[in-house]
């Protein structure tokens, strides 16, 4: 299921329309039933809230004025290096740090904290 903060992409009659990142997902009045706050990835940006039940956000189809509708949540695609680096860095195999490695890791939330 789609949460707050996920991007999704908007189906229009079977065939991708748009994407949207879920900015809210609030109860309706009627069990079941959410307003749901898109923000329109597009130009210029466009902000709409949508009232849609828990199977829509799901993905399940549904219509809109007569016109079949669907979200479906978008994952970010694993690249063929990032999936050669998790099997070196699998546990139990993993290799030795360099010691010439002076290099410092700075949080930029702690930062932001401040």
């Amino acid at each position: 299921m789609a949460t707050e903060n996920d991007i999704v992409l908007i189906h229009f009659e079977d065939q991708p329309l748009s994407f949207a990142r879920i900015e809210a997902i609030l109860p309706d009045n009627k069990p079941d039933w959410y307003h749901v706050k898109l923000l329109m990835l597009q130009v210029p940006l466009q902000v709409v809230t949508w009232i849609l039940r828990d199977r829509y956000i799901m993905g399940d189809e549904f219509t809109m004025n007569g016109k079949r509708m669907r979200l479906e949540r978008v994952e970010c695609p694993e690249t063929e290096s990032e999936a050669a680096d998790l099997l070196e860095d699998a546990p139990g195999e993993q290799q030795p740090a360099p010691s010439d490695n002076k290099a410092t890791v700075i949080s930029l939330a702690d930062k932001l904290k401040r």
